[in-house]
């Protein structure tokens, strides 16, 4: 095992960056994620540690040693890529102990090293089978042997499930899981794939155009996520988002027809300021369900407009203004929400309903530089009122 260190690391490629001014710190045997849209930064963070490239300023270290211009092979690193890239005309055997031959180790500690990282995938007894006669989790079972047999300091792993089916995909994860626990050693993971993140990391670290936007536990980046950013990118589907600004009663958004109310003194934020309220999907309930929030706000009035059945759950586009335009692809849709509501729901198209929020699971966001705020606003209301703006008065 070793702990891997980035300190201030910065990767330009001609006007682009790539990387900047990363601080990153792995624990020894902690499984990271890094994960982001394409084009953050993660495979180049990854491509950094594993000495694939060198930062054009900053430090990388793993363990005790100062590795940042070191060729990969003396920085006690393995990768699996996305691409398995067995040798087609060489069976398992072969395939697994290529390295050890490359580097001249006894037959003896070949073999033993060969059966036991077989062992570790369960790939006994298949040791002799040439690619071809393999399925896709069979060779990437022996990509990772091949690896691991070269007992490596930190594991690097670039999107190796990503060339697999779905079926398959759930279950690599949980192998790679296993794997993790019976090895006991670092392993730095790198995904677009949410559900890998979530599943398989001690933590995440999310970037975002060559920056980190925050490195924690997958509940924590999904419970509190540090800005909109985060917010948006952790959960499927994303959270919603209403921009609006603080009152001296609490919330009200742009259009007027959401309204949320708390003590803006207790939530830390100034009437006037601007804000982004955001709320999950799962965290919005019809009137009749009010129940099942900890803490219900009051009533919004909305009018349904999209249903999607998705098996266990059916998601429900909803409109607080049903007579404005509205782009289901954008997070920032004022006048839209979406509600996650059980299967046996019987919610039609164009019904008019209302709807409530779980106000423990509401988040604020500065509308400036859309850091978070506050997550919850439980203990922070003024009292009973509407949430509605028209019931406040308001046209």
């Amino acid at each position: 095992m070793a702990r891997v260190q980035l300190d201030d690391v910065v990767k330009r490629y001609d006007d682009v960056t790539a990387v900047d001014n990363m601080n990153l710190e792995i624990r020894d045997g902690e499984f990271v994620v890094l994960v982001g849209p394409s084009g953050c930064g993660k495979s180049t963070t990854m491509e950094t540690v594993a000495g694939l490239t060198h930062p054009t300023s900053g430090t990388v270290n793993i363990g005790d040693r100062e590795v940042t211009r070191l060729p990969p092979k003396d920085r006690g690193i393995s990768m699996v890529f996305q691409n398995i890239a067995l040798f087609p005309h060489m069976d398992v055997y072969d395939n697994i102990s290529f390295g050890l031959r490359l580097r001249e180790y006894e037959k003896a500690e070949i073999d033993e090293r060969v059966e036991r990282a077989a062992s570790v995938v369960q790939m006994e007894g298949m040791l002799d089978r040439m690619p071809d006669a393999m399925s896709g989790g069979q060779r990437q079972r022996v990509a990772i042997a091949r690896a691991i047999v070269r007992e490596p300091e930190v594991f690097l792993m670039d999107e190796p499930l990503a060339n697999l089916d779905a079926k398959l995909r759930v279950t690599m994860r949980t192998e790679l899981q296993r794997l993790h626990k019976e090895l006991d050693t670092t392993i730095i993971y790198v995904t677009h794939n949410q559900a890998e993140a979530m599943t398989m990391a001690d933590r995440i670290a999310v970037l975002n155009a060559g920056h980190l936007q925050q490195i924690d536990p997958p509940l924590v980046c999904y419970n509190e996520p540090s800005n909109l950013f985060v917010a948006g990118f952790i959960g499927s589907p994303s959270m919603n988002f209403a921009r609006g600004e603080v009152t001296n009663d609490g919330y009200r958004s742009v259009n007027g027809h959401l309204g949320i109310e708390f003590d803006p003194m207790d939530a830390g934020v100034q009437p006037d300021q601007s804000v982004t309220l955001g709320v999950r999907p799962e965290d919005v309930y019809p009137v009749a369900d009010a129940e099942s929030a900890d803490e219900p706000s009051d009533p919004v009035a909305v009018t349904s407009d999209v249903l999607e059945p998705m098996g266990d759950e059916i998601f429900v586009y909803l409109l607080t203004n049903p007579d404005a335009d509205v782009d289901l692809e954008d997070q920032n849709a004022d006048n839209q929400l979406l509600m996650s509501v059980s299967p046996d729901s019987d919610i039609e198209a164009d019904e008019e309903m209302d709807v409530v929020f779980d106000r423990s699971k509401i988040h604020l966001f500065d509308g400036d530089s859309g850091d978070a705020i506050v997550h919850g606003i439980t203990n922070l209301s003024t009292g009973a009122g509407s949430g509605t703006a028209e019931a406040e008065g308001d046209d």
